[in-house]
Order: structure tokens, then C-alpha cells, then sequence
């Protein structure tokens, strides 16, 4: 077994803190890196709280890691020793359902194996995630990373980025297209970066006015406040699109209304609470709601080479892994822009 350390939550009660513990031997398909840099998602927090199921404990949250190859097991080809890595939301599937044959693994039909608080497919080992100085993870859940940009901006795209391009990709938003962002945070961002990129209409809803600044200086065209009757009642039925992040409860009715003939908003966010959704709202209009997760690994490797060939990165702000619990009551405050980064040297 692998000695390694790490910042874990013994319990839901409890803040996060120093802890050792194993990771499995590298075996023939598999890759060792060490790492450098762990993005911090808002699920992060949400899976140490049981806010959404019971959780596995010890828990070893991160899963927006990047690193360095220290070693790669035998039959592994992709990968040497120094190479740059990076791992997201998921270490393996089932490899072989519908799903994953179609490079949809994080749809994997048995269920994908996340990176922490889940169970390797044994049904019994406990996954650990980028806290931590090293990790050992099969080499087709391992992503190759360009030296071209800033390696610690680079973390967040292994959630936040793919969450937002995937299904940006998937509903072929582009040139020609109006896209409205809903949220400014850590995924609204990027959702912002990769519309404009995509040559979309970009325009930001936040209840925040003070955001307007940030939405322009990352590329949005327009900016909406929510708060604002005039600002709504004038947007209404505008947007081919609305990519909803929001996390927290909101009136899913007021954003369909928003929506063009036959347009479509796609959530990415994870609200507390079910929406109420009334009929009428899809109805008058024949408008969609939807949803999408992460993308798969063929995908989040494109997301990863367009990202290195049209310098996109998150936002970030650098802390030490001893500050972690001060950064989790900024991001509950929304006092992040936009995206936490722990220097994992710091551990």
C-alpha cells in the first residue's frame, strides 16, 4: 500500500483536519501522480454535511485535481513518469453498458465510481479525493494536461469547466444563439467563458447588480437583475437558452418565461429543494427543461485542448489546505471569485 495524507472529515459534525491513511498499490492500468493543485466545488461541502446523502466516513473531498505522474503501472499507455495529469468528478465505471460505450460514463448504467465518497467497484473500498499529496487512478479516468497554461487555474475545469461546456456542446449553443447564464459563481464563470467562445449572445441573470462589472470582464455581453420587474418583463421570451447554476431555491417559472418558442433551460445546479414547476410554463411556447452532469472522459479532454488552444482557465484565488474551513464559509458567503484553489504543497 501507498502512505499518503490528507485533509479529512471524520463526520459530518466535524471539520475537516490532518489525516493518514493508504491508497492502493499502482497496478498493471494504473497511474500514480502526485498533487500539485485541488480545485474546491460547493459539493465539496455539500457531500461532508450530508446535505444530500449519507456520506462515506473518513472523507477525503477534491475532485478538480491536477498533477504530476510519479508512476505508471506496467501495461499502461498513455502516461509516463513526469508527465502532467488531472482527474474530475469520477475514477471508473462499469466500462461496458450502453452508456459508456458511448463515452458517457458519467451516465454509466450501473453507476459511475466518483472520486471520493464513493466505492471502487469492489463495493467495499472507499474512494479518497484531492486533498491529499498523491492519488492512484485507472488510466482511462486520467486526463492529460497542457503545460501552456497556469496549472492551478487549470484544477477547476475538471468540474466546474466540464459541467459547462458539456452541455453547451450537447445543445450545440453557438453563433447565433442567445444565451443567458444564470448565476455568476464558480460555474457561472465558465458558462460565461465558454458561451462567448462558442460565438453565443452572452447575457448574465444574477440577483447581485454588483456583479455586473465581473459578467462584462469576462466576456458577457449584457447583464440582467433578477430583482429588477422592468429588467424581467422586458427579457421576456428573448433566450434560445438559459443555463441555470443556481444552487439554491429559485422561481424555475420567472426563467421559463423567459424562454424563446421551443427554447430550452438546461439546470447544472443542485437546488436544496424539488422546483415547482407548473405545465403552462412548458406549455405556452413548447419549452424544455433539462438537465446535465459532468461530461465524460472523451469529452472532458476535448473541453481540456480547446481550453489550452484558446487560453481559457477559472478564476481563482490561492489558499493553503490549513485555511480550507475559512474558504468554505466564504464560498456559503458567495466571497469567492469564483473559484477556491488549494496549493496542495501547503499540506
Amino acid at each position: 500500500m501507498i502512505a499518503a495524507k490528507a485533509y479529512a472529515a471524520q463526520s459530518p459534525e466535524t471539520n475537516l483536519a490532518p489525516w493518514n491513511f493508504e491508497r492502493r498499490e499502482v497496478g498493471p492500468h494504473d497511474v500514480q501522480f502526485d498533487i500539485l493543485f485541488c480545485g474546491v466545488c460547493h459539493s465539496d461541502l455539500h457531500q461532508i454535511k450530508n446535505d444530500w446523502f449519507p456520506g462515506i466516513f473518513p472523507m477525503v473531498p477534491g475532485h478538480e485535481i491536477v498533477g504530476r505522474v510519479i508512476k505508471v503501472g506496467d501495461h499502461v499507455k498513455n502516461f509516463k513518469v513526469g508527465d502532467l495529469a488531472g482527474t474530475g468528478c469520477m475514477v471508473d465505471s462499469c466500462q461496458v453498458c450502453e452508456n459508456c460505450k458511448q463515452d458517457l460514463e458519467q451516465y454509466c448504467l450501473e453507476g459511475s465510481t466518483q472520486t471520493y465518497n464513493s466505492f471502487e467497484r469492489d463495493g467495499k473500498t472507499p474512494t479518497y479525493g484531492g486533498y491529499s499529496n498523491t492519488i492512484v487512478v485507472r488510466e482511462e479516468f486520467v486526463l492529460h494536461i497542457s503545460d501552456k497554461l497556469n496549472l492551478a487555474a487549470v484544477a477547476p475545469l475538471l468540474c466546474a469547466g466540464i459541467t459547462t461546456y458539456s452541455p453547451l456542446k450537447h445543445w450545440k449553443v453557438g453563433k447565433g444563439h442567445k444565451l443567458a447564464v444564470l448565476g455568476l459563481g464558480g460555474l457561472g464563470h465558465m458558462a460565461v467563458k465558454f458561451g462567448v467562445a462558442f460565438g453565443a449572445e452572452v447575457t448574465v441573470l444574477s440577483t447581485s447588480p454588483k456583479k455586473e462589472e465581473d459578467a462584462r470582464k469576462l466576456g458577457a455581453h449584457h447583464f440582467l437583475v433578477t430583482t429588477d420587474a422592468d429588467q424581467v418583463k422586458a427579457a421576456k421570451g428573448t433566450f434560445d437558452f438559459i443555463l441555470d447554476t443556481v444552487s439554491a431555491p429559485h422561481d424555475f417559472n420567472m426563467y421559463l418565461s423567459l424562454l424563446r418558442t421551443n427554447g430550452s433551460m438546461i439546470c447544472v445546479g443542485v437546488p436544496p429543494e424539488p422546483a415547482q414547476v407548473t405545465a403552462f410554463s412548458l406549455l405556452g411556447g413548447r419549452k424544455s427543461l433539462s438537465g446535465s452532469s459532468i461530461g465524460g472522459i472523451a469529452e472532458t479532454q476535448e473541453m481540456l485542448d480547446y481550453c489550452a488552444e484558446n487560453n481559457i482557465v477559472s478564476e481563482i484565488e490561492m489558499i493553503d489546505i490549513k485555511d480550507i474551513q475559512k474558504a468554505y464559509d466564504r464560498m456559503i458567503r458567495g466571497d469567492v471569485r469564483y473559484r477556491f484553489v488549494i496549493d496542495m504543497a501547503t499540506l
